[in-house]
């Protein structure tokens, strides 16, 4: 149950009703929402305003005839008309009862929606280049990436999370070049690494690997076709660390794609740039020196380009090099326009900090590749800083020089880095703070909200304990007798139970994530306020004695509270633990 959209429905059904001239499109416009300061009341909404110009009338005026008709509704113990014409609506406690006995019916559902009816969604993300395992700075997309097509689909939608493999290109050579010098060692060779190549020890087992095949024989091949068996066996190495270090925060891909898939003859690039020239998207001519650049330090020379401009871009982009090569823009609007033959037309691209510049330019080429047909979204996320006590922390890096996601996953474990990194805007840089996370305190976001699921789970222990009695099963719940929660702390927790479709419908039109975790902190933060009024005030106390039928209608309310933790840890990919040690 859904009261923001329920009352969305019956403002507009009352719209209609005095003016059927108005327009769906029109309509579309209205939103009940919570008003700015509580204390206006439980709704607002903004119709009186959007329909009033139209119609040729002063908002207020719209808004008194919309009042009158709500003043009779049972469920509305008050209506006025606030400011410019914005109406404000406090509603009985019955409709908040209604909305408890949602949560319990619905259950693990409460709050799904068919929002993206079932509408196809490829979100790629993490796409880290394959030439070592996972770093700290691809944990924070990898975990905005997964949480966000959790997201997608908790809202109907159809989601593919696919994972980009950079697997062509002079780093993959470099790779190769590095493991062959692993392989070296395993025959017994001493090796020194040079500048620019790949150092880490990732690298020791490809090379033991390939000496156990081939044994001293690719010593014996001419050296670029040596360096191409052991990139082959390093890149599916790196492969194979990459999706167990993201399987170590539940991250699994279900496609991931070649870059070569895109090269070669008949490659899709080919395809792609003579497609493009049909359909006169290219032509032959010069770009400016990029800002920064000097004409002696810019080639000024006639080249293929892509009208990027003419689809959003700021300037035209180059598809192919002087050597005669593909860009890697080519290469990006060959993938998307296979993504867009794969029948996707809502895509998400998730990108590190340093790629905010790509964003133009992958809206000009999937609008372009689609004709219009499909959209993408580039959401960036920004670096993140690991500290330790407020200070830069340097940990022990197995790695060569990199922070990997399995040091950060080993210190403070999956439920405290995928939270933390989502308890923040994906474009907002952040502090990871080792020594916090491992805190059970109420600074600790990811503490808090568990121990708000575990403190549920624990009140029901104390109800079996000190009222054995007492039946607390899922029938007996679903027959409190709601009625009896009518104090001002019941009321306010179970409005914000209220606020979870919205919330969850809100944060996947954005393609926010963070919303979730926001949410699910204040209402744990609900719950603990509420536990800690019933210290004082024994007609609060979750578990009475001395009032069965309230306890019973309490462990309900207690009971959903613990349910929607539960459902917005899950889109969060956070476990939510019945107890903590």
């Amino acid at each position: 149950m859904d009261i923001f959209a329920l009352f969305t429905t019956r403002v507009i059904e009352a719209l209609r009703a005095d003016y059927p001239q108005l327009e769906d499109e029109l309509l579309a416009r209205v939103v009940v929402e919570p008003p700015r300061d509580p204390a206006h009341g439980d709704l607002s909404t903004n119709a009186a305003m959007v329909v009033a110009k139209p119609l040729g009338k002063n908002p207020r005026e719209v808004a008194s005839g919309l009042v009158e008709r709500f003043k009779s509704a049972p469920d509305v113990t008050s209506v006025d008309v606030a400011g410019p014409g914005f109406i404000n609506f406090r509603l009985a406690d019955s409709i908040w009862h209604q909305v408890l006995q949602a949560v319990g019916a619905q259950g693990e559902n409460f709050g799904r929606s068919d929002l993206g009816k079932g509408e196809r969604v490829n979100v790629e993300f993490v796409s880290a280049n394959p030439t070592g395992p996972m770093h700290v700075g691809h944990t924070r997309g990898a975990v905005f990436g997964d949480a966000l097509a959790s997201l997608m689909a908790w809202s109907g939608y159809d989601v593919t999370r696919e994972y980009y493999i950079n697997d062509t290109g002079g780093q993959t050579i470099i790779l190769g070049q590095s493991a062959m010098l692993r392989y070296r060692e395993a025959l017994g060779e001493t090796i020194e690494i040079p500048p620019g190549f790949y150092p880490g020890d990732y690298l020791v087992p490809v090379g033991k690997a390939l000496a156990s095949e081939y044994g001293k024989s690719l010593l014996d091949m001419p050296e670029h076709e040596a360096v191409l068996i052991a990139r082959e066996a390093a890149l599916a190495a790196m492969m194979d660390l990459v999706k167990a270090d993201l399987a170590q925060l539940n991250i699994h891909h279900e496609v991931f794609f070649s870059e070569r898939t895109l090269h070669g003859q008949g490659g899709d690039i080919q395809t792609t740039l003579d497609w493009l020239r049909e359909e006169g998207m290219v032509y032959e001519g010069r770009l400016e020196p990029p800002k920064g650049k000097t004409p002696e330090e810019w080639e000024d020379r006639e080249q293929t380009l892509f009208r990027a401009t003419d689809y959003g871009d700021d300037t035209d982009r180059a598809l192919i090099k002087s050597d005669g090569s593909y860009t890697y823009f080519a290469a990006d609007i060959a993938y998307h326009r296979n993504k867009y033959l794969r029948g996707f037309k809502h895509m998400i691209n998730v990108l590190g900090a340093d790629h905010s510049g790509y964003v133009k330019r992958l809206q000009a080429a999937v609008k372009a590749v689609s004709k219009g047909e499909a959209d993408i979204d580039v959401r960036i996320c920004q670096l993140v800083r690991l500290l330790k006590n407020g200070e830069p922390f340097k940990m022990s890096k197995r790695s060569g020089d990199l922070v990997t996601l399995a040091d950060v996953v080993d210190e403070v474990g999956a439920d405290a880095t995928r939270f933390m990194l989502l308890f923040r805007r994906n474009d907002a840089s952040m502090d990871f703070d080792f020594a916090l996370v491992k805190e059970q305190t109420r600074d600790n976001p990811v503490f808090y909200v568990q121990y708000a699921h575990a403190r549920a789970c624990s009140i029901f222990r104390t109800a079996e304990r000190d009222m054995p009695e007492l039946d607390v099963s899922p029938i007996a719940l679903a027959g409190a007798e709601l009625e009896l929660l009518g104090s001002a702390a019941d009321i306010e927790l179970i409005r914000l139970l209220g606020a979870w479709p919205r919330t969850v419908a809100a944060a996947t039109i954005a393609h926010e994530p963070h919303r979730i975790a926001f949410y699910v902190h204040e209402l744990a933060g609900a719950l603990h306020g509420f536990w800690a009024k019933g210290k004082d005030d024994p007609q609060l106390r979750f578990v009475n004695p001395s009032s069965p039928k309230l306890t019973l209608a309490r462990l309900a309310l207690v009971d959903a509270v613990r349910q929607v933790i539960r459902n917005g840890l899950g889109i969060l990919g956070v476990s939510a633990p019945e107890e903590l040690s």
